[in-house]
């Protein structure tokens, strides 16, 4: 009985030893867990832009509440970063074709960026039905002259829906006067802006009070090309060989009915998916066009892409 007392309090004390040498461990390696996250993982508050522009026009850093609505947009897209570096690199990929239209279109380079605000540069469908890189709603495509039907969408053509941006934003331009109130107006609406403007007795974007979506749209356009043009000064670190890149196509003239795209694809020498890889903007199975109506179908040159 006494073997059996001494048996249990031995016991009982190597495991409060053993407790407490976990604890102690535990503790130790919480400690040293902190300190490592703290030295090595190296999250830090981003230093201000000492001058940001866009599109020519100065941005008021100067007022509290401008600075602190910039800082917010720098360090979400910058911490986002696998979204930033997606966008990235595609914009490797889209860039230098959306550049060329801009500047044919007299629009500022700057304006590269609202796109990849609207669709990170993919032809995406919003839930409200904006679509392509450009997010433009069917009613508004058609207004600007874009084919919009259940066989062809030309708000995911790039060429003809960044031509159709820069109509729309120079009309903005011309309206109000300023290149930031015409990007704003993109979001919120030529006329939402107008009655904003009209209703506060002010002419600029950064001293108007506007929906929480467009009050931030700008910034989040100026974060896009601050963070886009100068990577390294963000953490990012792209290689040439981690980028998208454009594949060169050669151009063709549809201006007749093509019953089924798999077939005629096969005839240009490539597949349907690729056909609608390059040309998303033909929305179904086969073209009806009774009208014959000529259509550009871009068809990538060969060697591009391994067929089986």
């Amino acid at each position: 009985m006494k073997m059996m007392k001494v048996i249990g309090v031995v016991a009982f004390v190597a495991a409060v030893v053993l407790v407490s040498v976990f604890a102690v461990q535990s503790t130790t390696t919480d400690a040293a867990v902190t300190e490592k996250i703290a030295n090595d993982y190296g999250v830090y508050a981003l230093p201000m832009p000492a001058y940001l522009e866009f599109a020519g026009e100065r941005v008021p850093l100067e007022n509290p509440d401008i600075k602190e609505r910039m800082d917010r947009e720098l360090h979400v897209n910058t911490y986002w970063q696998s979204n930033m570096i997606i966008m990235m690199k595609r914009a490797n990929k889209h860039f230098p074709r959306i550049e060329a239209l801009l500047a044919q279109h007299n629009l500022p380079d700057d304006f590269k960026y609202l796109a990849v605000a609207e669709s990170s540069l993919d032809n995406v469908r919003s839930p409200a039905g904006a679509a392509g890189f450009w997010q433009f709603l069917k009613g508004t495509a058609k207004e600007y002259g874009l084919e919009v039907n259940d066989y062809v969408d030309e708000r995911y053509n790039l060429d003809l829906a960044t031509e159709m941006a820069a109509k729309y934003l120079n009309k903005s331009k011309n309206r109000f006067g300023t290149w930031t109130l015409a990007c704003a107006a993109y979001n919120a609406g030529n006329g939402g802006i107008n009655n904003q403007l009209e209703r506060q007795d002010v002419d600029d974007y950064y001293d108007v009070l506007l929906n929480p979506e467009t009050s931030r749209y700008v910034f989040r356009i100026l974060a896009f090309k601050e963070i886009m043009s100068n990577p390294k000064k963000y953490g990012f670190n792209l290689r040439s060989t981690d980028m998208y890149q454009e594949i060169p196509t050669k151009k063709v003239v549809v201006n007749y009915p093509i019953e089924d795209f798999a077939k005629w694809s096969k005839d240009q020498g490539i597949n349907y998916k690729i056909l609608k890889i390059h040309n998303p903007w033909l929305r179904d199975t086969f073209l009806k066009n009774a009208s014959k109506k000529e259509y550009i179908v871009e068809i990538p040159e060969e060697g591009y892409y391994q067929l089986n």
